[in-house]
């Protein structure tokens, strides 16, 4: 798998959670604030647990940044994997959200991107040889 590719595995995966990141800051935002959307459904009768949506969201936009800047070496690669086998983890298990918020489709395709992009950064990790990886470590320095 050439540089190129990983790159735009990493690239792909940062577009994905940065924009579905935002949109979810301002889902929260409305549902904390107004009891609109999705998120007002689920937070409507506990505004303050929209902190945990704030965050998680918050946090991806961030990382989204951190993994377009990113080398595509083995540990961005491996750092990206974790990001995304986090959420898809925590959609997995928190689904019933999901159900609350009448938002079932929309967990079906973030849960499904999230565990696809575990297994682009897995399969891009495993083709980055060791000789390439201490090169591209050589340049950086």
């Amino acid at each position: 798998m050439s540089a190129t590719l990983r790159q735009l595995i990493l690239r792909a995966n940062a577009l994905y959670i940065g924009v579905a990141g935002f949109a979810g800051v301002i889902f929260d935002i409305r549902g904390v604030l107004y009891g609109t959307g999705p998120q007002g459904k689920a937070l409507a009768a506990a505004p303050h647990a929209g902190i945990g949506f704030v965050e998680a969201h918050g946090l991806a936009v961030i990382l989204a940044v951190v993994l377009w800047r990113a080398k595509p070496d083995r540990s961005a690669h491996f750092t990206a994997l974790a990001v995304v086998a986090l959420l898809g983890t925590a959609n997995l298990a928190f689904w019933q959200t999901f159900i609350a918020m009448d938002a079932v489709v929309m967990g079906y395709l973030t849960t499904a991107l999230h565990w696809t992009f575990v297994a682009l950064n897995l399969a891009a990790a495993m083709h980055v040889s060791p000789a390439i990886e201490e090169r591209t470590l050589q340049r950086a320095r």
